[in-house]
């Protein structure tokens, strides 16, 4: 039988293999640096757990609880984001999440990651309650390495020597493995609960504990007490006493475990004590539509009860008494009490060490059982609308492309009250809420002007998709009879994200259309009423050909992460915002490329030989005419001759002139008696009126600045000497580089690209204002005649001619 020692060793050894980073490293220096300094074995220890948390203490984590989560049971979730409001949870541990792989003990490092995170929510202040499976696995265990160790030494005795023969173990019983096994199971969770300060208590219960009256009035009446003192109850069932299952082959042999189903025990739990949220954890993702592994078959992120006729249950898990189809049961029962169930994968190792945190916190794992059925479609169906009809829009020839895009800027104007309307109750609604910052309300205002520009920017976009999908860019005579062409194409599904920016609808539209690219848009909040009637109008232009599906709004409650992880669905997302949503978006981003830039820090530099004039009015436009733009100068460098010039002088009264706020960079602030306030940061994007100045000593100085600091984004140089300016032209490694221009030049419709989805600041593929180009990709066309590779071989007839013919203008449709 395992000792308490061994145990300890077997956990850390367990954990060590399972979690890998720097966030469970220090959950593992945690854990081992106590289990470590424990002078006696561990099962005697866990009598320390038994003390409760300080008086005072409790009261903190009570008044936590009912101020932050306030969601009272009476109604089942309807959406995801309300998990975070969900106090009292049920965790239901499968068998599966239990046990190791091989069936021959429990999980050790998966237990302690669950653990950690049911400890983390616990002290946040919600009630959590433990449904666990692991019995019959850890009695299993101990019961073979007992039966081992008696007939070795039988066997030693009775042969005198220790050569032992081979030894057969019998069937081991469930309810015997369950007795031997429930002890030392609850003394592991108290041993893992004890690192985070949290106290457990143990529960085993039978059927008859819910079917009896009193017995469920005193089961429930413990259960409060218990969470009023803030301790997490774990429940199994009382394998020791109830009636065997049915044979099964699940009992046949020493190395595989038996271990009753708790499906059941988790729902009735989470009703009898009006849980808000269960959790079950199994070894599946959640519910598929088919079988998991056979083709198609795709994960069900919300399941309805009215679903379950169309669903098709695989095989049961590896170990337990259930499979798939108990656990809808027991989910649709707990739902109809009123508790939402979600379904989800624990014994994935990339994902076990934050499932449970992130369903509570609404991310899109697993399967969500709720009884309220959205009207619209969902994201993932929205995004094979887009894809079906993204097809037809790429088939389509140029000219047809083109009359969309058209007939949508001429909607722009012939319905501009109607916009304008709209956008009047967003603005009004983003006034009253104070939300907003004055740079994101300039940005979610629309106007006359506006429109018109925007329609006048469409129709450039209307004309270049003449010569867009379908250009040959290059032929070649591979073989005689065997000609190539690399052909241009659209990316495939795009997903753009913007914010505050409902003129960003049409212009992204406009160009996903002329390139043949299926579309999904998010747009903010606070820009709903202004992008849905942008979007109705885009769908309007859409059908003149019948293909509104190629261009979809997502309006569900989706959060962007969730977005972000659907790289079956989507080819490339384009970010438009504030550089920490780019930030959070390449974070979130699960093998799906994100074109744009998380920064704009633009420099303006200005040499020893520059005008003056030419100077202050690129200074004052790149920085006073859109100062939240991603393409505002941030940074200002001067020519260290320059200062206490009539030069500097006059840059320093124009920018208090127009209120800009100086900061000083240090060499800059050392020069001065009394400077403006020091730059905390060289690399900052101020996005307001305010700017950093500092000297630099020459313009190769000014490169390496920029360099090191800048984002590669626009950078500008103001001089009259024309080596200079070159020399900085083909130096400076930034996506848009100006000589005697300002910054704000960097935008697709000033390069004459109609709009842009964005600018770039990547060094593969489109960089700088991305426009129409930036959408396409290529595919190779051979056209043979029956040529093979052993035609080119030594013994082979044919000769490689590898000969470039020249590029005719036609347009393969």
């Amino acid at each position: 039988m395992p000792t308490g020692s061994s145990i300890q060793r077997s956990v850390r050894q367990q954990r060590v293999r399972y979690l890998k980073g720097p966030v469970c490293q220090r959950r593992e220096e945690r854990f081992s640096s106590h289990i470590t300094s424990l002078k006696v074995p561990m099962f005697p220890r866990l009598a320390l757990c038994s003390r409760l948390p300080s008086r005072s203490w409790q009261s903190t984590v009570r008044g936590y609880s009912q101020t932050k989560f306030p969601h009272s049971h009476g109604r089942a979730l309807v959406h995801r984001s309300e998990f975070r409001q969900a106090r009292r949870i049920v965790v239901k541990l499968g068998s599966a999440v239990v046990t190791r792989g091989d069936e021959g003990g429990l999980a050790l490092g998966r237990l302690a990651s669950i653990v950690e995170q049911v400890a983390v929510l616990q002290n946040q202040g919600r009630e959590m309650m433990i449904v666990t499976s692991g019995a019959v696995a850890f009695g299993k265990q101990r019961l073979r390495h007992e039966i081992l160790l008696s007939q070795s030494v039988r066997q030693a005795l009775h042969t005198g020597h220790n050569q032992l023969k081979e030894m057969a173990i019998p069937v081991l019983e469930a309810r015997a493995c369950a007795a031997a096994g429930q002890s030392g199971l609850m003394a592991l969770y108290e041993a893992m609960f004890t690192q985070y300060s949290t106290c457990t208590a143990q529960i085993l219960v039978t059927n008859l504990d819910f079917h009896d009256e009193q017995k469920r009035r005193n089961l429930s009446s413990t259960l409060h007490e218990l969470l009023r003192m803030n301790i997490v109850p774990i429940i199994n069932t009382n394998d020791a006493v109830i009636p065997p299952p049915l044979p099964n082959s699940d009992l046949q042999g020493g190395n595989v475990i038996s271990i009753k189903d708790n499906d059941s025990l988790a729902a009735r739990l989470a009703v009898e004590m009006k849980a808000d949220l269960l959790i079950a954890l199994s070894d599946v993702e959640g519910l598929y539509d088919s079988p998991p592994g056979t083709d198609n078959a795709k994960l069900i992120d919300i399941f309805y009860p009215g679903d379950q006729q169309s669903i098709t249950y695989g095989s049961k898990s590896r170990v337990g008494m259930g499979g798939m189809e108990a656990k809808v049961k027991a989910a649709l029962w707990a739902l109809q009490g009123g508790t939402s169930v979600v379904i989800a994968n624990g014994t994935h190792p990339k994902v076990t060490g934050h499932v449970i945190t992130d369903i509570v916190d609404g991310k899109k794992v697993g399967t969500f059982f709720s009884e309220v059925k959205p009207a619209g479609p969902t994201v993932e169906q929205q995004a094979e609308m887009a894809r079906s009809g993204g097809r037809v829009l790429a088939s389509l020839l140029p000219e047809e492309r083109g009359e969309i895009i058209f007939r949508l800027a001429e909607l722009l104007t012939e319905k501009k009250e109607d916009i304008l309307s709209a956008n009047k109750r967003d603005m009004d609604l983003a006034r009253a809420s104070g939300s907003l910052s004055l740079q994101l309300l300039n940005r979610l205002s629309l106007s006359t002007s506006k429109l018109n520009s925007l329609a006048i920017g469409l129709r450039q976009i209307a004309v270049s998709s003449r010569d867009s999908v379908g250009r040959v860019l290059r032929r070649t005579r591979v073989a005689n009879n065997l000609e190539l062409e690399q052909v241009t194409v659209p990316i495939g599904v795009l997903l753009v994200i913007f914010e505050s920016r409902p003129d960003c609808l049409p212009q992204v539209s406009a160009l996903a259309i002329a390139s043949g690219n299926a579309l999904l848009l998010k747009g903010g909040k606070e820009a709903a009423h202004t992008n849905k009637i942008l979007h109705q109008l885009t769908q309007e232009a859409l059908s003149i050909h019948g293909i509104q599906d190629a261009i979809q709004l997502v309006s569900t409650r989706e959060d962007v992460e969730d977005l972000c992880r659907l790289n079956k669905l989507i080819d490339l997302i384009i970010p438009r915002g504030s550089s920490e949503l780019v930030r959070n978006i390449q974070h979130a981003a699960k093998g799906i490329p994100v074109l744009g830039h998380s920064e704009g820090i633009c420099h303006v530099y200005i040499d020893s030989e520059a005008s003056i004039d030419k100077a202050i009015d690129i200074i004052k436009d790149s920085k006073c005419d859109y100062p939240s733009a991603c393409n505002a100068m941030e940074t200002l460098l001067i020519h260290r001759d320059l200062l206490r010039t009539p030069m500097f002088d006059q840059i320093i009264d124009m920018l208090r002139a127009e209120e800009v706020k100086i900061h000083a960079g240090p060499k800059f602030a050392s020069y001065l008696t009394f400077s403006p306030s020091e730059v905390k940061s060289l690399r900052t994007e101020y996005g307001d009126l305010e700017c950093c100045i500092e000297v630099v000593d020459s313009m190769q100085d000014a490169l390496d600045h920029i360099h090191k600091y800048g984002s590669s984004h626009t950078d500008v140089i103001v001089t009259e000497n024309e080596e200079t300016a070159e020399q900085f032209l083909q130096q400076l490694d930034s996506a848009c580089v100006f000589w005697n221009a300002s910054t704000r030049f960097a935008d697709g419709y000033r390069f004459g690209l109609g709009a842009e989805v964005g600018i770039s600041t990547a060094r593969i593929h489109a960089r700088g204002p991305v426009g129409l180009e930036g959408l396409l990709t290529t595919k190779w066309v051979l056209r043979g005649e029956g040529h093979t590779v052993a035609d080119f071989s030594e013994q082979g007839t044919m000769k490689y001619l590898h000969e470039n013919i020249p590029v005719s203008q036609r347009i393969l449709s």
